[in-house]
């Protein structure tokens, strides 16, 4: 899921509830992956409550080769 998340905020920076719909999750899935995500320094917010919105972190762009290696091991075959 975590890396679905990453895959969709590369393609443009979204909220909570943009990534619940894309994703077809729950919003509180979301929220919950979003603060292991943050904590791990792999995705910024800016804003706050419901106008959270949520960047990939320049770790993330900087290594997009291996983030590529780890999409194809999990099967994620869309790529980035």
């Amino acid at each position: 899921m975590r890396i679905k998340i990453i895959k969709s905020l590369l393609e443009s920076p979204k909220n909570a509830n943009k990534l619940s719909s894309n994703l077809n999750v729950n919003y509180r899935t979301i929220e919950h992956h979003m603060k292991v995500l943050i904590s791990n320094h792999l995705v910024l917010v800016q804003g706050d409550g419901y106008g959270k919105v949520y960047f990939p972190d320049q770790v993330i762009v900087r290594n997009i080769k291996m983030l590529q290696e780890i999409f194809t091991s999990a099967g994620i075959k869309e790529g980035i």
